[in-house]
């Protein structure tokens, strides 16, 4: 049985969370050097529905990571990858490419409910497991210089959606349905299920 993984995933949060559960675990990034850019195609097919989305950006970058391991003559072990996306109006809202677009986004998610999905993904030696947590977030209303404000710090960036529930929008959000970890961007307890189903030892 694998003693530890490797974790598909340029973030911190979800290093950080992953840590919780104490799995080993060597960060795996996937983009290679030279012009290729991104080996994992990451945009949202025509008439490609958000769960269907995010449920194949998790698989290809975990079945992308144990190529990747081949390629770089590395030490096989399991790759865990994740991809998460936040839904409003069957629109997926992903990280904004500037203060413009953060503060477009969180003008639709004012005073409104939406929908976070995390995929994980599992990749190893048999069938590629899979995952999805769904939770329901609840804003209240925000104000214009809210908003703006917000879209000044560095936070809404690097985040699907253009928010950081574990940072200062945490003073946004009313509540949630779902998982705390899987807004963060790597539910763990479906992540934790999925590790152990593929005996990997956690705690």
């Amino acid at each position: 049985m694998p003693s530890s993984i490797y974790l598909a995933s340029r973030s911190p949060r979800r290093r950080d969370l992953l840590k919780q559960l104490g799995v080993k675990f060597d960060p795996l990034l996937l983009r290679l050097s030279g012009p290729r850019g991104a080996d994992v195609d990451e945009t949202q097919h025509a008439g490609e529905s958000p769960a269907d989305y995010v449920e194949r950006t998790a698989r290809e970058k975990a079945a992308f990571g144990l190529q990747v391991l081949g390629m770089r003559t590395m030490l096989q072990r399991p790759v865990l990858a994740a991809d998460t996306v936040v839904i409003v109006d069957g629109d997926v809202l992903g990280k904004p490419a500037d203060r413009e677009q953060a503060a477009a986004f969180l003008r639709r998610l004012s005073g409104r409910v939406h929908e976070v999905r995390t995929a994980v993904a599992l990749a190893m030696e048999g069938p590629l497991m899979c995952e999805t947590s769904v939770s329901l977030v609840s804003f209240r209303e925000l104000a214009e210089d809210e908003i703006l404000r917000y879209c000044a710090t560095p936070e809404p960036y690097d985040k699907a959606g253009g928010y950081g529930i574990q940072g200062l929008a945490a003073l946004f959000i009313e509540r949630i349905e779902g998982s705390y970890t899987g807004v963060m961007g790597l539910p763990l307890f479906e992540t934790g299920r999925m590790l152990t189903q593929a005996g990997i030892k956690i705690l």
